[in-house]
């Protein structure tokens, strides 16, 4: 590498923590956010950063705006996708995105809201979590976007609206969330229709991401009775699993392994002290390392 690639690589490197998770919560994938930074660096290499008087800004811009093409592109190639599409469950603890990932942070990380993202527009979508996770004004947004502040500003309504209206169904604490799940997979294993029944909404719903590589779930399950039938179905008492508790995506977790080597995260969202949502990541594409 030469003096000057390893340069513009440090100066990369002292801001990656903050700009993997800007195109991870952009994408919902890790994979694609690694790809994005990669891209990134290529253009950082070949700008004359001596004209850059900010790198932490042009580099947000360019994470953004690639960011932004991908998912556009997105939207087509999901179109094959087989079955519900769930973000990439991310291992964070430790978190992979550094100091930067306060406690405050955390929130935008969870699968759920990540979920609701994706019924956003690109646009939508990058000015939400630039404002809100990142706390960028919205001058410094429009920069970014080669758009008016006040557009940005009627973006973000539009985008903050819609999740405000989602989040009713996942206002739950840590621990009542911790609590709950595991409530759910051990009635689940123990086949305890009546138990399951209990912890869940009457209009819950599960997602259940295969992606046409495992056995799963091609729709979204809704309602207590398919949702509590399914998975006493699948993780009762005469099926073989090993559980083991982790944190993804800032939330209490579960990793479930069968007996033939396949693996499933489990996650959940509550409200009103029952399980509102249910989700279940299957793609072995999409999960994290086995350790």
């Amino acid at each position: 590498m030469t003096t000057e690639a390893a340069e513009a690589a440090g100066a990369l490197q002292a801001h990656r923590p903050m700009l993997l998770g800007l195109a991870y919560r952009l994408l919902g994938s890790r994979h694609d956010a690694e790809d994005v930074l990669q891209e990134a660096y290529l253009r950082w290499l070949g700008v004359d950063r001596a004209t850059v008087a900010e790198p932490r800004r042009y580099l947000s811009r360019v994470v953004t705006r690639l960011a932004m093409d991908r998912l556009r592109a997105r939207q087509t190639a999901r179109e094959t996708y087989v079955g519900p599409w769930l973000p990439e469950p991310v291992p964070t603890e430790p978190s992979p995105f550094g100091p930067l990932d306060r406690a405050e942070l955390r929130d935008s990380l969870s699968t759920a809201l990540l979920h609701v993202l994706e019924r956003l527009t690109p646009p939508e979508r990058a000015v939400y979590v630039l404002h809100t996770a990142f706390d960028l004004p919205y001058a410094e947004i429009a920069e970014i976007l080669d758009r008016t502040p006040e557009d940005c500003r009627q973006l973000h309504h539009r985008a903050a609206t819609r999740v405000r209206q989602e989040r009713r169904r996942f206002t739950a604490s840590r621990s009542e969330r911790e609590r709950l799940l595991e409530a759910f997979l051990a009635a689940a294993r123990n086949g305890d229709l009546t138990t399951l029944t209990s912890l869940v909404a009457a209009d819950v719903t599960a997602w259940n991401d295969g992606g046409g590589r495992v056995r799963s779930a091609r729709n979204p399950l809704r309602g207590a009775d398919r949702v509590v039938r399914f998975y006493a179905g699948i993780w009762g008492p005469r099926r073989e699993w090993t559980a083991r508790r982790l944190e993804l995506n800032g939330e209490p977790a579960i990793l479930l392994t069968r007996s033939d080597g396949g693996r499933y995260t489990l996650t959940v969202t509550a409200a009103a002290g029952r399980i509102t949502g249910v989700y279940v990541v299957g793609n072995p594409e999409k999960l994290p390392p086995t350790e």
